[in-house]
C-alpha cells in the first residue's frame, strides 16, 4: 500500500517535502528549505528521517527556495537519484541554488569577521559547490514521466512562476496530486493554473487559505507610494523575490512610467540573480503573458547593479530612487544592507510586496517593529513601511477553491498543506463545508496510508 509522509510544509508555509513510498521505492516530491521562525530554521540542520540514499528520485514542482532549497543538503548527504522538473524550473532552480550557496558562504564569512554569531566558527548550511553537485542531478522533463521505480508522473501548469507545475503521480492504482504553489487567474505576468487533475488524493497549498486579495489594481498602490516618497526626496527599498515578483514589479513600474503616473526616477535592480532570472523570462516567453517585444522593453527599463561595489555605490546616489533587491522577506541578500542604510530615515519607504512568513525580518518590520537585528546590530526602522498583498503570485482563498472545483470528480481525501495553522484550518473548513470532501491538515512527520 502506498504511503505518504509529510516531512515539511505541514503546519507551516515553508519546507515543502513529501515522501511517497510504494513497493519499497521512495520518491520525494519537493525538497524545500524551512524559513521563518528559528525553531523552523533549525530543521534545515536536522537529517531527513529516512536515508537520502534510499530515495530513488525527486520531483520538483518549482524553483522557489522553500520548495527546492534543501536539495544540496540531500545530495551531500547521499541522494544519488535524479531530480525531475520542467526545463524552466531546472534553469531557475540552478540560479537560485547557486545564489543560495554563495549567500550562505558569504554570510558565514561575514559573521566570522564581525564575530556576530555565537557559533565558532559560523558555518553555511551548504556551499556553492554543494549546489553545483545538486544541479548535476537535474533531469529536465516535459509533461509525462515514467520512472524506473514504477511511478508515473504528470506535470501540469500551476501558473505562479516560470515553469511551476502541479504534479500528479500514479503508483499502482493510486493517484496523488501535489498542487505545488498555485498562481492567480488575474496575474499580470503569468498564465492561470491548469484545472485540477483527476486523482484519488490531492494536496493543496494554503498560503492565502484565509484571505482574499484586495480589490483594485496593485499598480495604483505602487504609484501612490512612489509619488509621495519622491515628493519628500526619499528612497524606496523594495524587498522582492528574484523569481516572479521582481519581473512583475518591473512590468508595473514600466507601465506606470509610460502612462505618466509616476515621476522620473532611477529604478535599480540590485540583484545579479534577478537579472539572470529575468533573462530566463525572455527565453521562455511562451510560458507567460508578455509578448517578446514588451518583455524585452520592460526588462531593459531598470539599471542593473551587478557587483558588490555597484551595490555599495547605491548608498551614495543622491535624490529619489527605487531599489529592488532580494530577498522578499528580507531574510538575507543585498536588500538587508539597504534596509540598514535607508530604514532609519523617515524620508524613505520600505515597500513589501507580498506575504512575509512569521519569524522573518520582513514580518517583524511589517508588524511595526521599531528596530530589527541586521548582522548583529539593532537597526532602527523609522522609514514608512508599506505592505501590499495585491501582488502575490499565490491564489487567494477563493482562487484555491476555484482550482479545487475545476474538476467535478472529488478525491477520496484532500490534504491542506503549505500554510500557517490559521489559513490552513480556514481552508480545511471551506473544503469540508462547501465541497463536502474528506479533508484534513496533516502534522509534521505524519505518515498516511493511501488506498
Amino acid at each position: 500500500m502506498p504511503r505518504l509522509t509529510f516531512f515539511g510544509a505541514a503546519g507551516t508555509v515553508t519546507g515543502s517535502r513529501y515522501l511517497l513510498e510504494h513497493d519499497d521505492q521512495r520518491v520525494l516530491v519537493d525538497c524545500g528549505m524551512f524559513q521563518g521562525y528559528k525553531q523552523l530554521r533549525r530543521r534545515n540542520w536536522m537529517p531527513l528521517p529516512v536515508a537520502p540514499r534510499s530515495i530513488a528520485d525527486v520531483l520538483l514542482t518549482h524553483g522557489h527556495i522553500d520548495h527546492s532549497g534543501w536539495l544540496p543538503v540531500l545530495v551531500r548527504d547521499g541522494f544519488r537519484g535524479r531530480i525531475h522538473a520542467t526545463a524552466a524550473t531546472c534553469e531557475l532552480t540552478r540560479l537560485l541554488l547557486l545564489d543560495a550557496g554563495r549567500l550562505q558562504e558569504a554570510d558565514a564569512a561575514y559573521a566570522a569577521r564581525h564575530r556576530s554569531s555565537r557559533h565558532d566558527p559560523p558555518l553555511p548550511l551548504y556551499t556553492e559547490q554543494d549546489a553545483q553537485n545538486a544541479i548535476a542531478r537535474f533531469a529536465p522533463c516535459a509533461g509525462d514521466l515514467d520512472l524506473a521505480s514504477g511511478l508515473h508522473a504528470e506535470f501540469t501548469s500551476a501558473g505562479h512562476i516560470l515553469g511551476a507545475s502541479t504534479i500528479t503521480t500514479r503508483t499502482g492504482a493510486v493517484t496523488v496530486t501535489f498542487s505545488g504553489d498555485l498562481g492567480r487567474d488575474d496575474d499580470p505576468l503569468m498564465r492561470p493554473p491548469a484545472p485540477r487533475p483527476t486523482s484519488d488524493y490531492v494536496l493543496v497549498e494554503s498560503t492565502y487559505g484565509n484571505r482574499r486579495h484586495p480589490a483594485g489594481d496593485p499598480a495604483d498602490a505602487i504609484a501612490e507610494v512612489v509619488v509621495r516618497t519622491h515628493a519628500r526626496g526619499g528612497t524606496i527599498v523594495v524587498p522582492a523575490f528574484a523569481v516572479g515578483r521582481t519581473q512583475t514589479l518591473l512590468l508595473l513600474l514600466d507601465r506606470l512610467h509610460r502612462a505618466g503616473r509616476i515621476p522620473e526616477l532611477p529604478v535599480i535592480l540590485d540583484s545579479p540573480l534577478g537579472e539572470g532570472v529575468t533573462d530566463l523570462y525572455e527565453h521562455f516567453v511562451a510560458l507567460h503573458r508578455l509578448p517578446a517585444n514588451e518583455c524585452a522593453r520592460v526588462f531593459a527599463s531598470a539599471q542593473v547593479s551587478r557587483t558588490t561595489d555597484d551595490s555599495k555605490a547605491i548608498a551614495t546616489m543622491r535624490g529619489p530612487k527605487l531599489i529592488i533587491a532580494g530577498s522578499g522577506m528580507a531574510t538575507g541578500g543585498r536588500v538587508v544592507h539597504h534596509i540598514a542604510r535607508f530604514g532609519p530615515s523617515a524620508q524613505n519607504t520600505l515597500l513589501f510586496t507580498g506575504f512575509c512568513a512569521g519569524g522573518t525580518r520582513g514580518a517583524d518590520i511589517c508588524a511595526g517593529a521599531e528596530s530589527v537585528k541586521i548582522h548583529g546590530d539593532m537597526v532602527p526602522i523609522r522609514a514608512e513601511v508599506v505592505q501590499l498583498h495585491g501582488l502575490s503570485a499565490h491564489a487567494d482563498a477563493d482562487g484555491l477553491m476555484t482550482w479545487l472545483r475545476s474538476n467535478p470528480q472529488a478525491p477520496r481525501e484532500c490534504f491542506v498543506v503549505h500554510g500557517e495553522p490559521e489559513p490552513a484550518e480556514a481552508l480545511r473548513r471551506r473544503v469540508q463545508d462547501e465541497l463536502g470532501w474528506s479533508v484534513r491538515v496533516p502534522e509534521h512527520n505524519e505518515t498516511i496510508n493511501l488506498g
